[in-house]
């Protein structure tokens, strides 16, 4: 049985990056008095409201529109199709001066690892300030760096292995944020105006996983889908007012991963892969209804969200020694089943991804394998190797994205950004520049509109890496000559 109500519109989900440490025992608690930003409309919360949620009293026409996004909006994590492939037509440079890339703006950030989302000139960026003990969603102007405002909530988060990790996700007109201790804040992109919140472990009894929430807010159509562990192991919520618009009971009780929801398609039906430490689950987009189950053993945490591989392939795959499986996803006889497709070896022969999902580019897997002492690995459809960096480089858990034809990987221990021909039949690389330090250099690379934002511990990078000898595009005034 699934839980459905009706409402306005709206959506979300997503995943990305994880630690180690062994400091937990603060994480399970989110009882610290949150402020709203101060930049909030001035308005009275109705009586019925409780501290696990808030809603602003905003006439309906004066909340925000969404934007109509453009090839070069990167909204969400792993972008529009959630898949790490940039859309835009911009030509890239196929290589560097030694210095790199170069540098057009510079902004200090906090210890985390938040990747940034762009709609037109806009960035987007949680973070936290641990003088002001106060967490942050940033918007700065993509030329320039400026910040044009700073959503701030008032607490307290210790660093465990670092405090950012997961990206918020954007329509251009609201932005949807989830902060290290599970509570999802939705912001006016114009100006960082609250508009309604929800403490997640409050309303779902759910506990805050080790190391912090990793998980990003999926915006799918109208919906905003996510995991929610407790009570209902996904919901789908109103962009505009945060009421659900299903909930997907959990009666197996799976426990909020590191994990985002991956949208798919099967047989025609859109539904929400989701992984967890115990495996899989897929859930009907449309309804909530859990279509499907596939049990799975992971060790201690999940980080990468479900792989799709094309015909209901998923591939599942996680660090601390997991075993990487692809599952079959099928509807026979009007009656879902997922079985196990391929196993892989077990770590530390087989291969595995600890922190990041990997790209499906020309029927290939590739991404950094983590019993490969972090090489960059080309996998067939079916999970067998066929070809490695080898010594000719590593790459921690350093993250990484598709455009134009090359992958922007870096190096997750010394901040060096690679450049790789993602058309080659072996590990060739155009080009590097070590840009940012060390340790723990994990967000992934974004790109819009020839532009990287790559970022460490301490700072974010915007460089210029179109290529300057790509023609311009035709103008109404172009000579011709």
């Amino acid at each position: 049985m699934f839980v459905r109500s009706s409402s306005f519109t709206f959506l979300v989900a997503c995943s990305l990056l994880i630690g180690c440490s062994s400091e937990l025992q603060e994480l399970a608690s989110s009882s610290d008095a949150d402020q709203s930003n101060t930049a909030a409309p001035k308005v009275e919360q109705p009586a019925s409201q409780t501290d696990a949620e808030y809603r602003a009293v905003i006439d309906s026409a004066d909340l925000p529109k969404p934007a109509e996004l453009t090839a070069d909006d990167w909204p969400q994590f792993r972008g529009a199709n959630r898949d790490a492939v940039v859309q835009g037509s911009t030509r890239l440079a196929r290589t560097w001066p030694a210095e790199g890339p170069p540098v057009l703006w510079e902004a200090t950030v906090g210890q985390g690892y938040s990747a940034p989302s762009i709609v037109g000139d806009r960035v987007f960026l949680n973070d936290y300030d641990e003088d002001a003990k106060e967490w942050l969603v940033r918007c700065l102007s993509l030329e320039s760096g400026d910040e044009l405002w700073t959503y701030k909530v008032a607490k307290r988060i210790r660093p465990n292995h670092s405090i950012t990790r997961s990206a918020p996700a954007t329509d251009g007109g609201f932005v949807f944020s989830i902060d290290p201790k599970c509570e999802l804040h939705c912001l006016d992109a114009r100006n960082g105006n609250l508009i309604w919140k929800k403490n997640l472990p409050q309303l779902y009894d759910s506990p805050i996983p080790p190391w912090y929430n990793g998980q990003c807010p999926l915006i799918d159509d109208d919906k905003l889908v996510l995991a929610t562990g407790g009570k209902a192991v996904l919901v789908a919520l109103d962009k505009a007012t945060g009421e659900p618009i299903w909930e997907t009971p959990n009666s197996d009780e799976y426990l909020l991963s590191h994990s985002s929801v991956m949208p798919l398609e099967v047989d025609g039906h859109r539904q929400y892969a989701y992984l967890t430490l115990k495996g899989a689950l897929g859930v009907d987009a449309e309804s909530g209804e859990l279509l499907w189950s596939f049990p799975w053993k992971f060790n201690t945490a999940v980080a990468p969200a479900p792989l799709p591989l094309g015909e209901g392939r998923l591939l599942l795959t996680s660090g601390y020694n997991a075993q990487t499986v692809i599952c079959q996803v099928k509807l026979e006889d009007g009656k879902w089943t997922a079985s196990e497709s391929v196993a892989f070896q077990s770590p530390p022969r087989g291969w595995n991804s600890e922190v990041h999902t990997p790209i499906v580019h020309g029927g290939h897997i590739y991404g950094v394998g983590k019993t490969k002492r972090g090489m960059w690995t080309c996998l067939d459809l079916d999970g067998n190797e066929l070809w490695t960096s080898g010594r000719a480089a590593t790459f921690g858990m350093g993250g990484y994205v598709l455009a134009d034809g090359m992958f922007f990987a870096l190096d997750g221990k010394s901040g060096t950004l690679r450049l790789i021909d993602a058309e080659a039949d072996e590990y060739r690389q155009l080009a590097e520049a070590k840009l940012l330090s060390g340790p723990d250099v994990w967000t992934p690379p974004v790109i819009s509109g020839g532009k990287l934002l790559v970022r460490d511990l301490g700072k974010l990078l915007c460089l210029d890496v179109a290529d300057p000898n790509a023609p311009l595009a035709a103008s109404s005034n172009s000579s011709g000559q």
